[in-house]
Parts: C-alpha cells; sequence; structure tokens
C-alpha cells in the first residue's frame, strides 16, 4: 500500500488551491510544485520572461516548450501536490495545461470556490495581475474544466474528486483525509 505519489489539484484561478496545497504540504511527505512558477523559472533561466504576464505573452510555441520542459522535469517525481489550474481560458477559447500526456497523476482534485470569493483572492493577490472575469464566463470556465478533467481522469483511469473551498479550514481537512487514504483502497475494486 502507498499514498497518492502525484496529486494534481487544479482549479480556475483563485479558488484557493495554492494556499491549500501549501498547507496540506506542510508537516506531510508531500511537495507543493506550483507548475506556473516551475514555468517561470525555466523561462527565467532562458532569459525569455521575468514574471508571469511576459512568459503568458510570449509565443505559444516558446509556452508549449516552457510548459513540456516543466513536466518532463517533474514526470518522475514522487509524492508531489501539482498545483495548477488544468484548464486555461483565453480569448480563443480553452487549452486543457495538465500535461496528462507526460504526468499521469493518480488522482485529480478539483478545488471550486463561490464566484464572490475568487473575485475578493484575485483583488487581494497583488504579486499577479489578475483577470476579472464576469459570473457567467467564470461558471462556464469552471464547468469545462470539470469536463476537461473528467474526460482526462477517464483516459488516465485516475480518480477525480471535487472538493468546495467555502470554508477553508473545511477544505483543507477534506484535502487532507484524501491525501491520507491508501490509494489501492479508494479505487474500485
Amino acid at each position: 500500500m502507498r499514498p497518492w505519489e502525484q496529486v494534481a489539484v487544479v482549479g480556475v484561478p483563485g479558488t484557493g488551491k495554492t494556499s491549500l496545497c501549501r498547507a496540506a504540504s506542510q508537516n506531510s511527505d508531500y511537495q507543493h510544485v506550483n507548475f506556473g512558477e516551475l514555468m517561470l523559472e525555466i523561462a527565467q533561466r532562458r532569459g525569455l520572461a521575468t514574471n508571469l504576464p511576459e512568459m503568458f505573452s510570449l509565443d505559444l510555441r516558446i509556452q508549449h516548450k516552457i510548459w513540456e520542459t516543466s513536466a518532463l522535469q517533474i514526470r518522475d517525481k514522487k509524492n508531489i501536490l501539482l498545483d495548477l489550474h488544468g484548464l486555461d481560458h483565453f480569448r480563443e477559447g480553452y487549452l486543457i495545461s495538465l500535461p496528462f500526456e507526460i504526468i499521469r497523476p493518480d488522482i485529480v482534485i478539483i478545488i471550486e470556490s463561490s464566484y464572490e470569493d475568487i473575485i475578493k483572492r484575485r483583488h487581494a493577490d497583488s504579486l499577479k495581475k489578475r483577470i476579472i472575469q464576469k459570473q457567467d464566463t467564470l461558471i462556464e470556465h469552471t464547468k469545462m474544466l470539470r469536463l476537461a478533467m473528467a474526460s482526462a481522469s477517464a483516459r488516465l483511469g485516475c480518480n477525480l474528486v471535487i472538493l468546495k473551498n467555502h470554508n477553508f479550514e473545511d477544505c483543507l481537512k477534506k484535502l487532507k483525509t484524501i491525501l491520507s487514504y491508501q490509494s489501492e483502497n479508494f479505487k474500485h475494486k
């Protein structure tokens, strides 16, 4: 029996997934890996960008190479909480950002929050330039994320869980409970 080796924690920006991953990884066997920060480190080392907005304004082919390099760096790591959006929203539409062809998580955990909570978190995050989406756009993004992660988890044969982050401490407790499950006990027999 073993704990989950790779856990993908996904959610639209502002759901609290990074704070939850940081808190859940403290005093645990899990290492928190923020995929966007890893991508930025690679872009900085290559002299391509100094911050996230610069990196995300690079040509999409360059962004894809950075994304792929990041995924390859963590592909074989064990006991990680991989923190990423899972699905990114652009003017042109949606793009799955979970690199499931390279990284095969044992479980995908979607973090969801209310529109009001997401907007509060986005306004409070002074380190990132957050786009403030309209409520209907954010609801659509959340629904599309669910569909994309359901498809990805079906293709991978991994578990999928949705956690509501209406209260940080309650959501953290549920996340820690899931992380403490033995993966063999969680899968269908």
